[in-house]
């Protein structure tokens, strides 16, 4: 109920957002008889404002036309690879008419950056892409807003994010032998327990994973997100955030945790920070401060853009991640393409190596939540791990702006190419300690391109070819090997994927899922 009443009261309001749109600016026009009145500034600065309070904030475009790779332009086009239900995995490919260019960026490692799903669009990574696509092949998971998602389509859970992390890893690994992953923020548990998963399995694994700012063990250094987690029920927040998606939108009777919920949270979070922004801004218009002004509504645009999230996909991450701490307990369960239960178990991962970044001041990711993963990971040589902790940063530091840029990014590029040789490579005997339990959600529907069986001697095509793939690099000369992993040797196909339209969906209508206990 409550999400018909926000859109009845957007509807109401939405004449007279465009009217105040309108009258600021007619009255900061000069050949307009009002913009000449002595209040006109002050009074278009007014409606501005209220314009950019009320309106409806849409998804922001990457909008990334060109970097420089060693002070020489690229052109950037942006496309989908892989169009699953609940996101889409857009790579941004580099062009140059240089030949030493293009060469160069051939040759630079495959990155898969794994964007958040909770509250925002991946957009809000621009900078990260922007950045790292200097000096990488740039890959990014943009996760789509649940109330465009038809209710056929089933729902979306945590097991689901984590299937999809490995179906985009093996993606890129079937394009380049091998990839690195960077997560940031939220995904960085799913992101852990898809390559704890791969490496239980005996699957070849990335090269390199960065983890930054996430809550791999939330018990420590708690802060506000953390305790309204602890200090509200499981039940709680499946009755006062949980609404169903209004009969305007493609994803009608969806139950999802309304992205205007998750935003009021954000401005709970620094009422005065935003207040004071606001006013700020104001200021600036009546002064005619335009680069201030500019800047204000471009943080604004993302800021307040916000998509809904899939009800299962939230409230599964609010018990396993923050309630239960299953993933540092040591009794998370994910249920793979296949239907059978896997227990995520990171000190299976023995050749992907580990960074974390925090940020000093972090506000949303305590101290130490993110280390927490290099203890966590005991099959990894100590060589291959690396924290950095960022001084003055905040959460969003860590990822874009000033310090990203001088700070995090040269130690996350160092550390890629310190890791970017052939390894990662299958285990001869898989680890993996799954138990087939009797499914207490509706059972998967496999995909026979990403499925993996688990039955004994018996592995999926995807597999067999990573497999055969390092057993070829490992049987080449030394010099061969460097370069394959650097992905000069494999040219990736050109040709866009083909969506699929076959998914591991539980559909709502055919069995009704209840959460795992």
């Amino acid at each position: 109920m409550l999400y018909e009443l926000y859109e009845a009261h957007r509807t109401l309001m939405e004449p007279f957002i465009d009217f105040a749109q309108a009258a600021a600016k007619l009255y900061s026009n000069p050949l307009s008889q009002v913009g000449q009145t002595p209040f006109a500034q002050r009074v278009s600065a007014g409606y501005g404002l209220i314009y950019r309070l009320g309106k409806e904030y849409e998804k922001p475009t990457f909008g990334i036309q060109t970097v420089d790779v060693d002070d020489i332009g690229v052109a950037i086009y942006e496309r989908v690879e892989i169009d699953k239900p609940f996101c889409e995995l857009r790579r941004f490919k580099r062009f140059s008419d240089d030949p030493a260019t293009l060469t160069k960026i051939k040759d630079q490692p495959a990155v898969l950056i794994v964007a958040p799903l909770s509250g925002h669009y991946a957009t809000l990574l621009r900078d990260t892409v922007k950045t790292m696509l200097k000096d990488h092949k740039v890959y990014i998971t943009d996760w789509k807003n649940a109330r465009n998602v038809p209710v056929s389509e089933g729902t979306f859970h945590l097991d689901d994010y984590v299937n999809y992390v490995q179906e985009f890893i093996r993606h890129l690994q079937a394009n380049y032998g091998n990839c690195h992953v960077v997560s940031v923020c939220q995904p960085t548990v799913p992101v852990f327990a898809a390559i704890s998963l791969m490496a239980s399995r005996g699957e070849k694994t990335p090269l390199s994973m960065i983890m930054m700012g996430g809550p791999i063990d939330a018990r420590l250094s708690p802060t506000a997100v953390n305790n309204l987690a602890t200090t509200k029920s499981f039940e709680w927040f499946e009755n006062n955030v949980v609404h169903r998606v209004p009969s305007n939108f493609p994803g009608a009777g969806r139950r999802v945790y309304p992205g205007f919920l998750q935003h009021s949270g954000f401005v709970a979070m620094n009422p005065d920070r935003h207040t004071s922004s606001h006013y700020d801004y104001f200021k600036s218009l009546i002064k005619g401060d335009d680069a201030s002004a500019e800047a204000h509504r471009k943080f604004y645009d993302e800021y307040n853009a916000v998509l809904d999230m899939d009800a299962d996909y939230y409230l599964e991450t609010i018990k396993t991640v923050f309630q239960e701490f299953q993933l540092v307990n040591g009794t998370w369960d994910v249920r793979s393409v296949t239907g059978k239960a896997e227990r995520v178990t990171p000190g299976d991962i023995k050749t992907t190596a580990l960074m974390t970044v925090e940020g000093e001041l972090d506000d949303i990711s305590g101290s130490g939540q993110t280390h927490a993963a290099l203890s966590m990971c005991s099959g990894v040589p100590d060589k291959q791990k690396k924290h950095l902790e960022v001084k003055g940063a905040g959460h969003f530091g860590i990822f874009s702006g000033r310090r990203w840029q001088n700070v995090v990014y040269p130690a996350v590029k160092a550390f890629i190419l310190e890791n970017n040789q052939v390894q990662g490579q299958a285990h001869k005997k898989p680890t993996l300690s799954a138990v087939e339990k009797v499914a207490d959600k509706a059972p998967l529907n496999s995909n026979p391109t990403v499925a993996i069986t688990l039955e004994k001697n018996q592995v999926s095509a995807p597999i067999e070819r990573a497999l055969t793939t390092s057993k070829k690099i490992t049987e080449q000369p030394r010099l061969n090997v460097v370069k394959k992993a650097s992905g000069a040797a494999e040219t990736p196909s050109t040709k866009t994927a083909t969506p699929s339209k076959s998914r591991p969906a539980r559909k709502t209508a055919v069995q009704k899922v209840p959460l795992r206990k």
